[in-house]
């Protein structure tokens, strides 16, 4: 099971939101790109990096981040703002190595077959986060009427094999991982599904491990405020 520490920008700075809100920062970092070289150096070999900027329609020079942090050893899934195949584009020829796919996916899922054909599956993930059991989109700001399984199985069907998966009241909380609901949209789509949103102590990466659905986790604010270590988190995620 992969780990990927999140790298959230917003303004040009490593930040948190609790529950996506941008009125409830954290700002843990000035330096973006010294924050991905200290995750790399501790063992990570993904991060999970989003365009906040980007999610929220607000302009911002984070490809730029994007295209330096690419150039470090490590391969880096990147989300927030990617609304057309332009942007799909952009991100991609700036060096991400997975674009993640949201308001697009929610909006016109035949587009996620199209990202598939240009990209290839392993370049594409589909964002699934939910409130109140109902897909969100734009920056969690809207609410559609998919299911997460339904519409993660329609993805399926499309060519999709990545999916994130973030039960969004617990993002940034600290309220503990989805570890049910994860598990469980694995097993009836077929992705395979990054847990994220909630992650806060080791107990819960050695359940999503255990599983042996749960293809990774994305990690934040319990890193952030060192409830455990990234090499902690690393040797939870080892299923043997």
């Amino acid at each position: 099971m992969i780990i990927y520490p999140a790298i959230d920008l917003r303004g040009g700075k490593v930040v948190r939101l609790r529950e996506g809100d941008p009125k409830r920062q954290t700002v843990f970092s000035d330096d973006p790109v010294a924050t991905a070289q200290s995750w790399i150096d501790q063992g990570a070999r993904w991060l999970h990096m989003v365009n906040l900027d980007g999610a929220f329609d607000s302009e911002s020079e984070n490809l730029g981040i994007l295209e330096k942090v690419a150039k470090l050893d490590a391969q880096v899934q990147y989300t927030g703002g990617l609304r057309d195949m332009a942007a799909l584009r952009q991100a991609w020829d700036t060096g991400a190595s997975r674009i993640v796919i949201g308001t697009m996916a929610v909006r016109e899922p035949e587009s996620v077959a199209e990202a598939v054909a240009l990209f290839g599956a392993e370049a594409i993930c589909v964002a699934l986060d939910a409130r109140d059991g109902k897909v969100v989109s734009h920056g969690w700001t809207e609410s559609s009427a998919h299911k997460p399984a339904a519409l993660g199985a329609r993805l399926y069907e499309l060519g999709a094999r990545h999916a994130l998966y973030t039960d969004v009241q617990r993002d940034g909380g600290m309220r503990g991982v989805n570890v049910a609901g994860t598990v469980a949209l694995a097993q009836e789509t077929g992705l395979q599904v990054i847990a994220s949103g909630g992650v806060s102590q080791v107990s819960e990466i050695q359940q999503l491990a255990s599983s042996g659905f749960v293809a990774g986790a994305i990690i934040g604010m319990a890193l952030y405020q060192k409830r455990f270590t990234l090499a902690e988190a690393l040797d939870a995620a080892r299923r043997d």
